[in-house]
């Protein structure tokens, strides 16, 4: 038996049809926190019927508070919020040796549902002329741990992506350009689920191979200011609206990239503090959309 992480995002799950939805304290993201539990149940089940080890999801959509474990096969464990490191987000991931990535976007700079790499204040992410995606950084990331991704969801340009630069990956795609009301989710939930199932029974996907040095350029969206204002805060150089980012290799370019996006030098100082005040806003974010689900009926 093979131990799983799953890595689960919103805006590639069958909840997530707009902006709105993939946002914080929305109604829609409301409705999409439900939508996406139910799929990420839908796998973990799955996966656990037909001989998982120990199943482990990590809430990895903005503040790291989406999920609802109440709706979630209590054979599996939900891990809410972030963690510093070993791997930034994650954490450390433990026995686990195979990748499933859920309700992924395709990368900054492509034409995908909400495609954005970390955040949307990038504009793309490139590492020798090519766009990098988070399938990619994520997988990157986890290989000093020996996982290997064997599945990921999401639109039909983040599973090519992912085909892409992830040999042996199986993909299962959601087409965000159908009417959400005509969309048949259950038998939609019901495929992701075979399909995963056969994916972990395959794992033809190999461990991510990290080579380097790696050189990034990451092109900000508010050219100019932000570029500069990026790169005299963490000391790196700067081209117009592109900030050069030097890494070892594709594992510590995602560990330098958090702290590009997300952090300063002083909330970095304060790490622990940081995380801690962040995870809590996560927390009371998904109370406000607990509320407002058994409102409606939901819960």
């Amino acid at each position: 038996m093979k131990d799983v992480l799953i890595l689960a995002d919103i805006e590639g799950s069958s909840g997530c049809w707009d902006y709105a939805a993939s946002a914080f304290k929305t109604d829609a993201w409301a409705r999409a926190c439900l939508e996406m539990s139910l799929d990420v149940d839908a796998v973990a089940r799955a996966l656990c019927d037909h001989g998982a080890g120990r199943v482990v999801i990590q809430d990895f959509h903005r503040t790291g508070y989406n999920l609802l474990p109440e709706l979630i096969d209590r054979r599996a464990v939900v891990r809410s919020g972030y963690r510093s490191g070993p791997v930034p987000g994650v954490g450390h991931p433990g026995k686990c040796r195979l990748l499933v990535m859920l309700g992924m976007h395709a990368a900054s700079g492509t034409p995908g549902f909400l495609p954005h790499t970390l955040t949307s204040r990038i504009d793309a992410v490139l590492v020798a002329g090519k766009l990098v995606s988070e399938a990619e950084l994520f997988a990157a990331a986890l290989a000093p741990y020996n996982l290997r991704p064997v599945f990921l969801s999401g639109c039909p340009e983040a599973c090519r992506q992912a085909r892409r630069d992830l040999p042996g990956i199986v993909t299962f795609a959601i087409d965000k350009n159908v009417d959400p009301r005509r969309f048949d989710v259950l038998a939609w939930r019901r495929r992701l689920a075979e399909a995963a199932v056969r994916a972990m029974d395959s794992a033809r996907g190999q461990v991510y191979p990290l080579e380097g040095p790696v050189r990034a350029e990451v092109v900000l969206r508010q050219a100019g200011r932000e570029a500069g204002r990026i790169a005299s805060r963490w000391k790196l150089e700067c081209r117009g609206d592109r900030v050069i980012v030097e890494a070892a290799d594709m594992a510590d370019l995602y560990r330098r990239l958090v702290h590009v996006c997300y952090l300063t030098p002083l909330a970095k100082t304060f790490l622990p503090l940081s995380i801690g005040l962040a995870n809590l806003r996560g927390r009371m974010g998904l109370t406000w959309a607990r509320r407002r689900l058994r409102r409606w009926g939901y819960l």
